[in-house]
């Protein structure tokens, strides 16, 4: 088999590594990377030879079979090792856990995809300790570095993006976007807690969550060409940037879930608009009926919205996208319920309809929100925890103790 064409000869690399635990673990996000993993631990070896290292793969469930060539390379070099994610998605994210799997006082995230020089990693690591900085990033943008064969609209959209990036990160970064980097555990330690862990940008999130300005410095580096697989960037790769600045922008004062629910309600105002206005002019349908129809049109649409964008960490698919839809019906029509309430109180005891108006939109809002975040998109964690709730109360209740005492109470 051609991705174990070299095992030999990564063996004995792996057997000129210094004795003792490994001082730099490289954590490498993979989604669908099988082709690139064994030629990537085949170039780690030689550059990194006579450095205690380790490589720790986060896959997040790949159905290519990643995970499993993964292990299987850890099974002949142990400095191989794997964290396989069920149910949740995201390079941060995952950039985060491998961090974490590991003991080593110094980090490294590159990209599976071998995009980045891998030959710069001696480099940096002798930088970081040498000048006790740290991290230590790979600039696409430095005097020597280039961002390959980008077209022109990457490269516009990149600058674009990094300039948006001022304005949470404040560091002179020349690539704050970069995905190459190696830090020390203690800078990592220092921030870990504040970190958003969302989007593909976890370089970006280290410098706006850290307590403090970090001392860097920044190695420039050729980007390469994609050598297998497919590329993860999509229009959804450009709203999780954004959700990412919304969050180290306002996060710390209102949730920036919260806010794109809010975005999206108030697209579902328009669109219940001129829903109304074509059902009652166009096609002459009387105004009860078409406020209904408009209605349902707006809640559809804001709730595929939401399981798009707001919650696409926990979205929805096939029969639990469905009861998600009936679900949110309810939740909007007590919302819609609450609104109406509170509005018209506020508007008794003040007589300002404005007002009374807002008051009921906010406490419509916080109760959608509120109520889908822990009734439709419950976290992964929040919904293993409740059926392995209900699993131990139905064999409580299945016990021979149980069934005993019932039998007893019965004689």
């Amino acid at each position: 088999m051609s991705e174990f064409a070299d095992c030999g000869r990564q063996a004995a690399l792996a057997s000129d590594m210094a004795p003792g635990p490994a001082e730099l673990a490289v954590v490498i996000p993979t989604l669908n990377e099988r082709e690139n993993v064994a030629a990537l631990v085949d170039r780690l070896g030689t550059v990194l030879a006579g450095i205690r290292w380790e490589a720790v793969f986060v896959d997040d469930d790949s159905p290519d079979g990643t995970v499993d060539l993964v292990r299987e390379l850890g099974q002949r070099r142990s400095h191989i090792r794997c964290v396989q994610r069920l149910g949740r998605r995201g390079l941060s994210s995952a950039c985060i856990e491998g961090i974490l799997a590991s003991s080593a006082p110094f980090i490294a995230v590159m990209d599976a995809d071998m995009q980045h020089d891998e030959a710069l990693l001696p480099r940096m690591l002798a930088v970081i300790k040498e000048r006790q900085l740290d991290i230590v990033v790979g600039t696409r943008y430095g005097v020597t570095g280039s961002v390959g064969d980008w077209q022109r609209s990457r490269v516009v959209i990149s600058g674009l993006a990094s300039r948006l990036a001022r304005l949470v990160v404040k560091a002179e970064l020349t690539d704050p976007l970069s995905g190459f980097f190696v830090i020390t555990r203690g800078a990592f330690a220092a921030t870990m807690r504040d970190l958003s862990g969302q989007g593909f940008k976890i370089l970006l999130d280290i410098f706006a969550s850290s307590p403090r300005p970090l001392a860097f410095a920044e190695l420039p580096f050729h980007f390469r060409p994609r050598i297998s697989g497919e590329s993860k960037l999509d229009t959804l790769v450009a709203w999780e940037y954004v959700t990412l600045l919304l969050d180290k922008l306002a996060g710390p004062i209102i949730p920036v879930r919260f806010l794109l629910f809010a975005m999206i309600g108030g697209f579902g105002v328009l669109t219940h608009l001129t829903a109304l206005w074509l059902a009652v002019y166009p096609f002459g349908i009387r105004f009860a009926v078409g406020q209904a129809i408009a209605t349902t049109i707006a809640m559809t649409g804001n709730f595929l919205l939401n399981n798009l964008f707001t919650y696409r960490d926990r979205r929805l698919r096939g029969r639990a996208l469905v009861t998600g839809l009936l679900s949110f019906y309810a939740v909007c029509g007590l919302g819609a319920a609450a609104n109406v309430g509170i509005a018209s109180h506020l508007f008794d005891a003040n007589h300002s309809w404005w007002l009374a108006g807002l008051g009921g939109a906010a406490i419509g809002a916080v109760w959608n929100y509120a109520m889908s975040s822990v009734f439709i998109w419950r976290s992964r964690a929040a919904a293993v925890a409740s059926r392995r709730a209900k699993a131990r109360i139905a064999s409580a209740d299945q016990s021979p103790a149980r069934r005993n005492s019932l039998s007893t109470s019965a004689a």
